[in-house]
């Protein structure tokens, strides 16, 4: 038997890491294959988009002067190499991310049992109001850093929980957006603290997966022996090179799978320490079983 997880309560800063590990240890095998059934296509969508889009921009780093209509459609390839690899990522983490935070709903809802189709349609049901929430919280936080550094530590906050909201509470895009600032009012600086801590670990693993891709690109290029090889400049174009690209984001791709569980978590533990929620279902609860 699983040990169940319980979401909804308080958690001091050590616990919230420790569950969302443990929650993933305990659930890999359904989680992952949930996660691979219902975004699946779609992360492998983003992966062939990104074959694409390193082929052709490392191709216009090897532009053959001779072959001048070379020059003049490159231009063009890149907009939709571009385009088709923003487009497929946004997919990707939209579908995903829903995923996730659907999953660990029903997990909450039916006491650790399962339902993957319930999941499916719930995460087709809600992609546009998902889909225009990310998006919404992506530009706050690039106008935040367009402005300055300092507000992007206030704005990251309640972006963090604003999709779990959504999810949880089930508040039209607008409304999860607006409640996710008085959310965090109270528990920001322990909150902050928090998601930088994931942040650092997931960059610090992270880091470790796109090593062997930068030693075979300098390896290639010959930094190492000191000595750069001009006609080593189609690094970009290389399959080995694009094969261990490929692998690196895809597992930097899963990391950030630790980040959303993680993200669930510090919502959980804001919404019961401003509303007590969770407490009150075991207190309702209790009372229905001695009647």
């Amino acid at each position: 038997m699983k040990t169940f997880i319980e979401f909804k309560k308080q958690r001091e800063f050590g616990q919230l890491l420790a569950d969302t590990f443990a929650f993933i240890r305990n659930e890999f095998k359904r989680f992952f294959g949930a996660i691979i059934k219902i975004s699946g296509p779609y992360v492998a969508l983003f992966l062939f988009s990104m074959v694409f889009y390193t082929y052709v921009v490392g191709d216009m780093f090897n532009i053959d002067l001779i072959q001048s209509n070379q020059f003049y459609s490159s231009p063009l390839k890149l907009i939709v190499a571009y385009i088709t690899y923003f487009g497929a990522a946004i997919l990707a983490y939209t579908f995903t991310t829903s995923t996730v935070l659907h999953y660990i709903k029903s997990y909450i809802d039916n006491n650790g049992i399962i339902n993957t189709e319930d999941i499916k349609h719930n995460v087709y049901k809600n992609f546009w109001g998902f889909l225009g929430l990310s998006i919404l919280k992506g530009l706050t936080i690039i106008a935040a850093t367009l402005l300055c550094c300092l507000p992007v530590f206030y704005f990251v906050v309640p972006m963090v929980v604003t999709l779990p909201i959504l999810v949880f509470e089930q508040h039209g895009a607008s409304d999860a957006y607006t409640k996710s600032y008085s959310l965090i009012k109270d528990e920001f600086w322990i909150t902050l603290a928090t998601i930088i801590v994931f942040l650092i670990i997931y960059w610090v693993v992270s880091s470790v997966f796109a090593i062997p891709t930068v030693i075979y690109t300098y390896a290639k290029m010959g930094i190492f022996s000191g000595e750069i090889d001009p006609g080593s400049m189609d690094t970009f174009v290389d399959p080995v090179y694009i094969v261990l690209n490929v692998l690196s984001t895809f597992f930097q791709y899963l990391l950030n799978i630790i980040t959303i569980v993680g993200s669930a978590f510090i919502y959980f533990n804001l919404n019961e320490r401003k509303y007590f929620s969770g407490t009150l279902e075991r207190i309702d609860s209790l009372g229905k079983t001695e009647n």
